[in-house]
C-alpha cells in the first residue's frame, strides 16, 4: 500500500493534468468556432462546384474524347490513398478513425490484386498508417507550421495529384478526411478525386437548369476539373480542421472529468490511510500507558 507521503504527490500530480486538460479543452472550444465557421463557409462553393461539373459532365458521358479527369484513363490497377489527418494528437478518436477506414480500404484493393500507393497529408496520418502500411506510403505532405490553413495549402496537394497522374503513377485517386457533424461527431469520408465523381444533383437544383456556356463546355471543363480537385482538398482540410478541435474538446472534457474522479478516490484513500495512520498511533499511546 503507498505511503501518505505517495498519495499526497500522486493528487498534486493528478490535479497538474487537470489544470492542463481543463487549459486545452478552453482552447479547443475557442479555435472551433472558427474553424467550423470556415468549414460551414466551404460547404456551398464546394457542393456547387460539384453540380455545376456534373451537369457538365453528363454530355460527356459514354464519349470517346471525354477530358481525363472526368473519365479517367481507362485504367483501375493502381490506386492513390489521399489519407488527410491531424498534425497533433489528444483528440480522442479522431485521426485514428480516418486512418482505420484508409487501412480497410488498402486492404480490400490489395484483397483484389490492385497496387495501393498511399499520400498522408498530416503528420499523425504518417505516424499511423506506417505500423501496418509503410511500404505503401509515397510522401507525406506537413502543414504543422502553417497557423491557418488556406487555400493555397490545398492548392500544393492538388498539384502534386495532378503531376503524379500526368506521370502515370496512378489510375484512381481518393480522398479520406473525417467530415464535421457536431463536437461529439466526425464522420470518416472516402471521397474519389481522380477520376471525379459526382453525387447527382437533386431534380429542382439550379444546377440542372439549362445553360447557354461561353466560352463552350470543353473549355470550361477543361478550367474547372484541376481546381475542383483543389476545391474539394482544401473543404477537406477545413472539415478535418473543425473536425479536429471539436475531438480534442470532447476529450480533453473526458479527460477533465476522468481527473477529478481520480483525485476523489486517491482523497478519499489518502484520509482513510490517514485516520488508520491516527488510530494505530493513539492505541500505541494508550497501550503504553496501561503498561505504565
Amino acid at each position: 500500500m503507498p505511503s501518505l507521503k505517495d498519495l499526497k504527490n500522486r493528487i498534486a500530480s493528478v490535479k497538474s493534468t487537470q489544470k492542463i486538460t481543463k487549459a486545452m479543452q478552453m482552447v479547443a472550444a475557442a479555435k472551433l468556432r472558427r474553424a467550423q465557421e470556415a468549414a460551414e463557409a466551404a460547404r456551398p462553393y464546394a457542393e456547387r462546384m460539384g453540380n455545376v461539373l456534373a451537369a457538365l459532365g453528363a454530355a460527356y458521358a459514354g464519349r470517346a474524347d471525354a477530358p481525363a479527369l472526368l473519365a479517367g484513363n481507362g485504367r483501375d490497377q493502381v490506386h492513390l490513398l489521399v489519407v488527410a489527418t491531424g498534425e497533433r494528437g489528444l483528440a480522442g478518436g479522431f485521426n485514428s478513425s480516418i486512418a482505420r477506414l484508409a487501412r480497410e480500404t488498402a486492404q480490400k484493393l490489395i484483397g483484389e490484386g490492385k497496387t495501393v500507393k498511399i499520400l498522408t497529408v498530416g503528420r499523425k496520418g504518417n505516424d499511423i498508417l506506417k505500423r501496418t502500411l509503410g511500404d505503401k506510403i509515397v510522401e507525406t505532405i506537413s502543414f504543422r507550421e502553417v497557423r491557418t490553413l488556406g487555400y493555397v495549402n490545398a492548392a500544393t496537394v492538388g498539384e502534386k495529384l495532378l503531376a503524379m497522374y500526368g506521370a502515370g503513377e496512378f489510375d484512381v485517386a481518393t480522398l479520406f478526411y473525417a467530415r464535421f457533424r457536431s463536437v461529439i461527431a466526425q464522420i470518416p469520408t472516402a471521397h474519389q478525386l481522380i477520376p471525379a465523381k459526382f453525387d447527382a444533383p437533386a431534380a429542382d437544383a439550379p444546377d440542372t437548369l439549362n445553360y447557354e456556356y461561353e466560352p463552350d463546355e470543353e473549355a470550361i471543363l477543361e478550367d474547372l476539373l484541376p481546381r475542383n480537385i483543389s476545391v474539394q482538398i482544401f473543404r477537406a482540410l477545413l472539415e478535418n480542421n473543425a473536425s479536429f478541435f471539436g475531438a480534442q474538446m470532447s476529450a480533453m472534457d473526458n479527460a477533465t472529468r476522468n481527473a477529478g474522479e481520480m483525485i476523489k478516490k486517491l482523497t478519499l484513500v489518502y484520509n482513510r490511510q490517514r485516520q488508520a495512520q491516527i488510530t494505530k498511533e493513539l492505541i500505541e499511546i494508550i497501550s503504553g500507558a496501561e503498561a505504565l
